[in-house]
């Protein structure tokens, strides 16, 4: 699975702008679905048929967190805006890249302290001397993010950015390849700006109306020097959650998810992440509401440019999704 997350990894799609990225992922699922089109906000949906009698929807965010350009000052220096939620700590001192193709690096004002490390403290060097020169090559209202990237740092583990969330489109991608007999209807929504409020895929999820509903995302870890305690480590498999700050999963199916795993001896934890949260509460509460979960990836690093993961957790990831799949009716 490296090079299919190393593809859908090093392709643009900053919250808003993810047609690059949804056009990539629709080469990669096409062969594999009944179906594929964009709904009205941008959410890419693949469909794999069954017998329709009842829908499972699986559903991972295409969008990445980014910046935007607000202002180019007369020495040809482009002044942003975040778009989702930027660590400027770790984003400091980066090479970035424009949706064009533009090149430049993410600095702060001389002189910056690093508890004074904010967006109204950083400007892009593009390496423009005037406002023409600048402006001629990028504008406002442009996006921009961190340079992609993905690295092998072991035999099992990788690093780059952004892994939130190409690995669950990349996981969704091959569970869509593997699964061989699905009774039920499942639907693979690639949703767009998750990063900036879970936006599209409260709307998929109600045009959808599915009867289950599982997002794939990221999640935090315990296992670094100096980390909040929690109880999801790299290497210990799919974590299964069971809440975040914006949901509290469906007991039952967290229940059925964990003694699946079990009897397929798939390697996994439990998942309670005291922060944050992910499009699992925009499926839960789509129209009349369905029953929701969500299959995590641990991951070291979130937000920043070194985002790091062990890839038998994916694996897990993907073999229970398939084998939950292959199990609906």
């Amino acid at each position: 699975m490296y090079s299919l997350i190393k593809n859908i990894v090093c392709c643009s799609g900053v919250s808003g702008r993810e047609k690059k990225v949804s056009a990539l992922i629709k080469n990669e699922i096409a062969p594999f679905v009944d179906e594929c089109y964009t709904d009205t906000l941008g959410n890419l949906i693949a469909v794999k048929r069954g017998s329709g009698a009842k829908k499972l929807l699986f559903c991972a965010h295409s969008d990445e967190i980014g910046f935007i350009v607000t202002y180019i000052e007369e020495n040809g220096m482009l002044r942003l805006a975040p778009i989702g939620g930027i660590n400027f700590v770790a984003a400091a001192y980066s090479e970035v890249v424009f949706e064009n193709g533009t090149r430049g690096v993410l600095v702060p004002d001389s002189g910056t302290k690093a508890d004074a490390l904010t967006a109204d403290r950083f400007y892009v060097d593009i390496g423009a001397s005037t406002h023409g020169e600048a402006a001629r090559r990028v504008s406002v209202g442009d996006c921009f993010s961190l340079v992609h990237h993905t690295t092998k740092l072991s035999a099992n583990r990788i690093s780059g950015r952004p892994l939130d969330d190409r690995l669950g489109c990349a996981i969704m991608v091959e569970v869509a390849k593997r699964i061989k007999n699905n009774e039920s209807d499942i639907y693979f929504v690639f949703s767009v700006q998750e990063e900036v409020g879970c936006r599209g895929a409260k709307p998929a999820a109600f045009a959808i109306a599915p009867d289950v509903a599982i997002a794939f995302d990221v999640t935090g870890t315990g296992d670094t020097p100096g980390a909040k305690p929690m109880a999801v480590k790299l290497g210990g498999g799919v974590a299964i959650k069971v809440k975040d700050m914006s949901v509290i999963c469906d007991d039952d199916l967290v229940s059925e998810l964990h003694a699946l795993a079990r009897d397929k001896k798939i390697n996994h934890q439990s998942e309670i992440l005291t922060y944050g949260g992910t499009d699992t509460s925009s499926l839960q509460l789509a129209g009349a509401g369905c029953a929701a979960g969500a299959l995590s990836i641990p991951t070291r690093y979130i937000h920043s440019a070194v985002e790091t993961v062990d890839m038998r957790d994916v694996k897990a990831c993907v073999e229970l999704a398939v084998a939950y799949a292959e199990a609906f009716k």
